[in-house]
């Protein structure tokens, strides 16, 4: 490598353009290459290539680190991600059966709602019938009460109409009588 150093700075150096002879202390351009040749081989002493290639590999490892540790962030995201994904599956699923279990004791409450309501209809049928006979019952009631006024009312107009003071006196003698056979 340092042959292919020195070729490349002989090389780019302005050999041709220069006046007088090349190797002289007075010609600008020797003492350029001459002073590129000496940083060159300070820079090869003083091991700054090596220094360089060894920063260059430090700052790779660096950059490998990094990217693996990147690599391992990313699997770990991937991984919370996968996590959170089926966290949300459970969570619709269990979110699907409460909505499930909903409709099914909303269905339940209004079955037993029904049966409430043809339970109580049925009550209030039966109450209001035994109403009904009860109010039937009361009014035939009345019905013969009043049949019984009124024929006790006629019979007694009839009696009273047919009745004279002699035939009151002979009812009550013989009722007397009746009352006596049957007290002895």
């Amino acid at each position: 490598m340092k042959k292919l150093i020195m070729i490349a700075a002989l090389a780019a150096s302005p050999v041709a353009a220069a006046t007088g002879p090349f190797v002289s202390l007075r010609n600008t351009d020797f003492i350029v290459t001459l002073a590129f040749i000496l940083f060159i081989g300070v820079l090869f002493y003083f091991k700054v290539p090596a220094l360089i290639g060894g920063m260059l590999d430090k700052r790779a490892d660096g950059i490998k680190s990094d990217l693996d540790e990147a690599r391992a962030l990313r699997d770990e995201a991937q991984k919370l991600f996968e996590s959170y994904e089926r966290k949300q599956k459970e969570v619709q699923a269990q979110s699907a059966r409460i909505v499930a279990t909903a409709r099914d004791e909303a269905m339940a409450f209004a079955a037993k709602a029904k049966e409430d309501l043809a339970a109580s209809i049925a009550r209030r049928v039966r109450t209001a019938q035994d109403q009904i006979v009860s109010a039937e019952a009361a009014v035939v009631r009345d019905v013969r009460d009043r049949a019984i006024s009124v024929a006790i009312k006629a019979a007694s107009d009839v009696i009273a109409a047919q009745m004279t003071a002699t035939k009151g006196d002979a009812l009550i003698d013989s009722a007397i009588a009746q009352v006596e056979a049957r007290m002895h």
